[in-house]
């Protein structure tokens, strides 16, 4: 029992380390997809503002393109019949500050300051030679100093007459990209190798701090850019963790409650029992029974033993106790059944040949035992005898007494195990009337050393005699004991001092070489 407890707690600290690794996984896990989820929410952040604000640029320059391709008649007009119709076209539109016309490679009309004469190639060639649309420049007449976008429509191919919008970019920007704390620090409106910053009335190239990271779309209808400066979205994510741990935590909890409630069976060893018969890790073994007379082999006790695929041999101490308490020694008797049924071929085929099987005390209910037997065991009109061992772990109720009875109208015989040390007493003999008593291998082993067992052991002798009950020790291991048993008259010796367990299939071949052997020594000693 002892034995089987220290299992069960190998088991409950086995779970709990499991619930723990998996409740561990689980914080680590959440906490990383909520981390790649925040970060990919942040880097989609950025990215809807920088669209949102192109597309809001857009608009503002689409009416811009329409109103310049609607004055374009004007193109060539004297200035004086023209910058009247001028100053009403600057009226209607509020972000512009001037429009100027071009004739001939020269800016002869402005909205403003009327006639002019200036060389449109020589004040700005990106616009004239380079054949860009948009230029980022600085304000000299009206706001001196102040950012200005101009906005550039050829009236032909050859790039020497068109209309120049002059936009105030300054109040565009400020209105147009004010950034998005905390994924936004700082937005920047670009034309080629200019650019403008929200707040920063400079015209300047625009670079990242240290701790900044850029994003940057652009527009598909106007050579303009948008860039975004702002903290690593990774670290923007990191700082969101502290908020999702009690979450993380809780999910982790009550996942590791649900590991640990769900490997109550799959992980203890009653459910290892009933996957092990299923998987057929059991295997059936035996131990040879030594007739205390003639030397020779009468017959072997049938033994369960247990190699588990994950933990290696199992002790019979440790796994069938445990099946006795869950209700799972029967399946594992039937097991032990079919095996040796399996077998019978390689068996002696003589009805002086026993074979001896363990049976609990809670297989005897309801008849189990009977209907095992007479679906498993004769229906292969088996020769040798069937003994059936009680196991006196647990008392036999009266009501189970009556399948004793029915075994001996069958032709079973019945055997005490281990008596002495269980639930026997001088009733317990009367009502099951046991065809053999088998003496536990304490009180063989008291024989020599021990004055008191060794006095139980020659009444258990003494009475069984009286009572015509054969008798079987168990637990021979040296010759001393052997000789003593012999001297006392009991049947049939069983030890390891004649033979360990073995692989029932290694029987025969056992047998052989014991008989082999018994025939060879009367002509060596001759």
């Amino acid at each position: 029992m002892q034995v089987s407890q220290e299992a069960s707690g190998q088991f409950r600290r086995r779970r709990l380390v499991i619930a723990a690794v998996v409740a561990a996984l689980v914080l680590i896990l959440t906490l990383a997809f909520r981390f790649v989820e925040a970060k990919n929410h942040i880097a989609l952040q950025s990215r809807t503002f920088a669209s949102e604000a192109i597309q809001r640029f857009d608009r503002l320059f689409s009416p811009l393109d329409v109103a310049a391709n609607n004055t374009m008649g004007l193109v060539g007009l004297p200035c004086d019949q023209v910058r009247f119709p001028l100053v009403e076209k600057l009226a209607s539109l509020q972000t512009v500050r001037a429009i100027v016309l071009v004739q001939d490679d020269v800016m002869y009309c402005s909205s403003i300051f009327g006639s002019s004469n200036i060389n449109f190639s020589t004040a700005y060639p990106e616009l004239a030679v380079n054949n860009e649309r948009m230029m980022l420049s600085t304000d000299d007449h009206l706001l001196k100093g102040s950012p200005v976008l101009l906005l550039w429509t050829a009236h032909d191919t050859d790039n020497r007459a068109g209309i120049l919008q002059i936009i105030n970019i300054e109040m565009m920007s400020n209105y147009l990209l004010e950034p998005t704390l905390p994924w936004v620090e700082r937005a920047v409106f670009n034309v080629g190798e200019q650019s403008l910053e929200y707040g920063n009335p400079m015209i300047e190239k625009a670079r990242p701090s240290e701790d900044e990271v850029s994003y940057q779309d652009a527009s598909l209808r106007y050579p303009f850019t948008i860039t975004l400066f702002g903290p690593a979205p990774a670290q923007l994510a990191l700082m969101t963790l502290p908020s999702q741990l009690p979450l993380a935590l809780l999910l982790s909890l009550l996942t590791g409650y649900i590991v640990w409630l769900a490997t109550a069976n799959r992980m203890s060893l009653s459910w290892q029992i009933i996957y092990a018969i299923n998987a057929r890790e059991f295997r059936v073994y035996c131990q040879p029974l030594i007739n205390a007379r003639t030397g020779g082999c009468d017959g072997i006790e049938l033994l369960l033993r247990w190699h588990n695929a994950r933990q290696g041999w199992v002790s019979p101490d440790l796994f069938i106790p445990l099946a006795e308490r869950h209700n799972l020694i029967a399946p594992l008797t039937r097991f032990v059944l079919s095996e040796v049924v399996r077998h019978l071929p390689l068996l002696p085929a003589c009805s002086t040949f026993h074979i001896a099987i363990n049976v609990a005390s809670s297989h005897f209910h309801h008849r189990e035992i009977i209907n095992d037997l007479q679906q498993l065991w004769w229906p292969a009109e088996p020769k040798p005898q069937l003994i059936v061992e009680l196991t006196e772990r647990d008392a036999l109720p009266e009501m189970d007494q009556r399948v004793v009875t029915q075994l001996h109208d069958i032709g079973v015989k019945l055997a005490i195990d281990d008596f002495g040390t269980g639930h026997s007493s001088l009733s317990y003999l009367k009502t099951l009337s046991p065809d053999v008593l088998k003496i536990d291998k304490v009180f063989t082993a008291a024989i020599g050393t021990d004055a008191i067992n060794a006095t139980v052991t020659d009444m258990v002798i003494s009475l069984a005699q009286r009572l015509n009950i054969s008798l079987v020790a168990e637990g021979v291991e040296t010759a001393e004991q052997a000789d003593y048993l012999r001297e006392k008259g009991v049947d049939v010796l069983q030890g390891y001092f004649f033979a360990r367990p073995m692989p029932l299939e290694d029987f025969p071949h056992w047998l052989e070489e014991r008989q082999n052997a018994s025939r060879e020594t009367p002509a060596e000693n001759g």
